[in-house]
């Protein structure tokens, strides 16, 4: 027997994520939020008669028997906690839609998915929304899409055309081969591209029948049940008359009312069953009112479950049900090497995470795992005065930092943070989050990098042109080209012999006083020491005088030094 694929809807914020599922359920969960964008992690089931009604006869012109018993679709607020919604040896998603306009093509938060959804090893398609917008494009309501493509005028066939290869083109660049899905010659080896419009409903049908497809011929032995039933958190609330209840995504095994469920976290949670309801068909999980009563559900399916002992639960924590008392605690360590999957190597100069739910806090230690990011702590939950107290033993500026994913940050935390120096970076885009630091270190390390260089004299070696003595002395003032490295004020010279002439007072280009000149410039100086003509004439050459502390910092920033200084340094004495 196989289960019903679990199928992420992902992509930009106003791509048209849940507009496209309204489609699919014929509901208006989008009106229904605020703003009109999704608000929270929600679930749909789509029954596999719904799915044949929405395909007709596009299945027998594809040669297609669907077998799958139906969709569970999951819609996201734009952030990749759903992809990281996991299971041991993977992501709980079996498919995952990339919701594209295709007047905009790839955004931020598109690449964001992309990424994610590569490093989760997700099979995906691209559902090209907005086709309607198409200049000159004329609608035909629920229409299959190559049926409506054909009555279009030819110059908005063309243009059609030109954006959907505009995404082949921006994939791609991306590392992969795509094509639209009529076209395809192997699901294994490139991405179908669906256009479609969630307005008219044009091409919903054939994403419909292309996710069936993918799924119950490439995903087959995934989609087998087992016999233990396994599931992951969405939501964690307050239910009238239930009191606290938990939204599941069950994708293994079957539940049922009296079981015992083992939920994963610091400390493994075990409690019994009360209750088990499940929205309608075609009803979204988070915001139906009207549930059914049912003694068991089977996956992959969105259920809510009534229990004692669900307030420290944590979203996205996984779940395992048991029948007997004497299997709790074989599912308790089960479940606990679920959670230790995404433990990471504890760096006591790292930064500390905090997430909303434990997929979005492994997303983010994969991506910073990715980037040689050191980590100290990373848990599920908000700030809270302990993870600054451990922040304070940090000793590299840099990663005295906490990064908040989709939680709230206090006035009072933030406050705190500043008056120990800590840095808090909160957003609720992972891509967004993790850039905002990237450019912080990047803007800091320079900072630092220029400061320093700044209290040292750098290499350079400088010849006093003949014909530009401006003033013999006190000060003496004469032209200079810069022959190898960096020329700076303060610094001493000394000539080629090793005789020291002076301290460089001012540099000045084209009558304006400068901090720096570089190899290859012409620039006036002026030395109060020397007098042209006796301690150093026309023609001479000078060279800066480095200090062993000089050389020192020099060596330690040797890769931010231009070419010309790295060469003319390791000719010095002393700096090998």
């Amino acid at each position: 027997m196989i289960r019903s694929p679990i199928i992420v809807t992902v992509g930009h914020s106003d791509h048209g994520k849940t507009t496209l599922l309204d489609k699919i359920r014929g509901t208006a969960v989008t009106k229904a939020e605020p703003g009109e964008l999704t608000q929270s992690v929600g679930a749909s089931y789509v029954p596999i008669s719904v799915v044949e009604k929405s395909c007709g006869d596009l299945l027998k012109k594809f040669k297609i028997k669907l077998e799958v018993p139906g969709l569970l679709f999951i819609d996201t607020p734009g952030h990749v906690a759903f992809i990281g919604m996991r299971k041991r040896g993977g992501s709980v998603s079996d498919v995952a839609i990339l919701v594209v306009d295709i007047t905009e093509g790839f955004q931020e938060q598109s690449d964001e998915s992309l990424n994610v959804l590569k490093q989760f090893k997700v099979p995906f398609v691209i559902a090209a929304t907005k086709i309607d917008r198409i200049p000159g494009w004329f609608p035909h309501s629920d229409m299959c899409l190559l049926d409506s493509l054909e009555k279009q005028r030819d110059d908005v066939k063309e243009e059609f055309e030109k954006r959907v290869y505009r995404l082949v083109s921006q994939l791609s660049e991306r590392n992969f081969d795509s094509e639209r899905f009529d076209r395809i010659e192997d699901f294994t080896k490139q991405i179908a591209i669906v256009p479609l419009s969630s307005i008219s409903g044009e091409g919903v049908p054939e994403l419909m029948m292309v996710l069936a497809g993918l799924a119950q011929n490439f995903l087959k032995d995934k989609l087998k049940l087992s016999d233990t039933p396994r599931g992951t958190i969405l939501e964690v609330k307050e239910t009238k008359g239930l009191g606290m209840t938990v939204d599941v995504i069950l994708f293994d095994g079957k539940i049922r009312k009296g079981d015992y469920l083992i939920i994963g976290g610091r400390e493994p949670i075990d409690t019994k069953i009360k209750a088990l309801l499940v929205p309608r068909p075609l009803q979204e999980l988070r915001i139906e009112k009207q549930f059914d009563y049912v003694d068991e559900v089977t996956a992959a399916v969105g259920v809510k479950i009534a229990a004692p002992n669900l307030e420290n639960v944590v979203a996205g924590s996984p779940v395992i049900a048991v029948r007997s008392e004497k299997d709790i605690e074989k599912a308790k360590q089960l479940v606990q090497k679920e959670v230790e999957e995404i433990e990471f190597k504890k760096d006591v100069e790292g930064i500390i995470l905090k997430a909303d739910t434990l997929g979005s806090l492994e997303a983010m230690i994969k991506i910073l795992n990715e980037k040689n990011v050191p980590i100290r702590k990373a848990e599920v939950g908000k700030i809270n005065r302990e993870d600054l107290t451990d922040m304070e033993n940090v000793k590299n500026d840099v990663r005295r930092v906490v990064l908040a994913f989709n939680v709230k940050v206090s006035d009072d935390i933030e406050q705190s943070a500043k008056d120990l120096n800590i840095k808090i970076f909160s957003n609720n885009i992972i891509y967004r989050l993790l850039e905002d630091y990237d450019t912080w270190v990047k803007e800091k390390t320079e900072r630092e990098i220029r400061e320093k260089l700044s209290s040292v004299s750098r290499p350079c070696l400088i010849r006093i042109l003949p014909g530009f003595v401006f003033r013999q002395s006190n000060p003496a003032v004469f032209g200079v080209e810069i022959k190898k490295g960096v020329l700076m004020p303060e610094v001493r010279l000394k000539k080629t012999s090793g005789k020291v002439v002076g301290r460089v007072k001012e540099i000045q280009k084209e009558g304006v006083n400068i901090g720096e000149a570089k190899q290859g410039e012409k620039v006036a100086v002026s030395m109060e020491e020397p007098t042209i003509g006796r301690q150093v004439k026309e023609g001479d050459e000078l060279i800066s005088v480095l200090t062993e502390y000089d050389l020192k910092i020099l060596k330690e920033l040797f890769d931010h030094l231009s070419e010309g200084e790295k060469e003319f340094l390791k000719e010095f004495e002393g700096f090998s």
